[in-house]
């Protein structure tokens, strides 16, 4: 069993450019004082999201008094709570649970350290929180709505596909923020007037059997999960040899070489999530920190996918790209 654990320091670059930490601001924290952040992700996360971390932790004044201790998993979710709990005897300051998996291993694992979620479906539904307003326990974060999204996903598949009749669904079961989004899917599916083939994924050894199965569907909406997303390459080139038009719920499968995708910034919530972190260094609890929803959303498309399926992306729907990638 491989489980990547990776201590970083913010002073030492994670992504592509160096970091060098600004100096600290006025209302910097207990002079001397260095914070830990244990980040918990299912799978390594993009480049983009922890840049994203970095950067709100720079603009909150932060540099070489903090340090993030990352603990990835293999893919696997039974990895998450042993690596919970050497987030906890490291005496960690708050965690970071990316993803609905991670935070539900850290609430059951911890009732005392701080945890902030980020990109979370439905945390009321899956019990994380009591309210968005109030969260009422140690845990409160960024959530997403991608169960509302998917008619908006459907709406602009068939756009690009008007023959669309038959959509399969890449999703995992276990991840209970995917259940929501299933959900959601099924009921923007009766509104579309498309036809669902739900194509269940355990782990990675289930994507090439899935695919096999999806063959003469029209179209792929993949549902938001850390497994995809770690291996967001792969799926893309599966979708293109399927001949499947694909659409994701984020950027990253896009410029990894997917069709196209609508959903939340994601780089931008790991900035916003460093809000909380300063909040919570500062002294306030999680119940009373309220839930927020994504305010930026954005539609990329791939020409360069599009030409190799032998797509013509409408110009209506060019227009309305946040980027097109040729």
């Amino acid at each position: 069993m491989r489980v990547l654990a990776l201590i970083l320091c913010l002073s030492i670059p994670f992504v592509s450019a160096s970091f060098v930490a600004p100096p600290l601001s006025a209302s910097a924290q207990q002079e001397g004082k260095v914070y830990r952040i244990g980040f918990l992700r299912v799978g390594r996360p993009p480049e983009t999201f922890v840049a994203g971390l970095q950067q709100g932790l720079r603009e909150r004044g932060y540099g070489q008094n903090v340090v993030i201790e990352y603990r990835f998993t293999d893919g696997r979710l039974d990895q998450l709570p042993r690596l919970v709990q050497e987030l906890v005897r490291l005496n960690v300051d708050v965690i970071m649970a990316s993803a609905a998996p991670p935070a539900v291993a850290a609430q059951k694992v911890t009732k005392s350290v701080p945890i902030i979620f980020v990109g979370v479906n439905g945390p009321v539904e899956i019990g994380l929180v009591s309210s968005l307003a109030r969260p009422g326990s140690n845990i409160t974060g960024l959530a997403i709505s991608a169960a509302d999204l998917a008619e908006k996903r459907l709406e602009l598949l068939r756009e690009l596909a008007p023959k669309l009749r038959r959509v399969a669904v890449l999703w995992r079961p276990a991840n209970p923020g995917n259940q929501i989004q299933f959900k959601g899917a099924e009921a923007a599916a009766r509104v579309v007037g498309v036809q669902l083939q739900p194509l269940p994924i355990s782990g990675s050894d289930d994507f090439d059997p899935a695919f096999k199965a999806a063959r003469g569907a029209d179209g792929l909406l993949q549902l938001d999960d850390s497994l995809f997303v770690a291996h967001r390459a792969r799926l893309a080139e599966l979708a293109a040899r399927s001949r499947l038009p694909a659409i994701y719920g984020f950027r990253e499968f896009v410029e990894s070489g997917g069709l196209m995708s609508y959903g939340a910034d994601l780089p931008d919530l790991y900035r916003r999530a460093a809000t909380y972190v300063d909040k919570i260094f500062k002294g306030a609890k999680p119940a009373d920190l309220p839930v927020e929803q994504p305010t930026k959303f954005e539609f990329v498309v791939n020409l360069r996918t599009a030409k190799a399926l032998g797509l013509t992306i409408p110009p209506s729907l060019l227009l309305r790209a946040d980027q097109v990638i040729e």
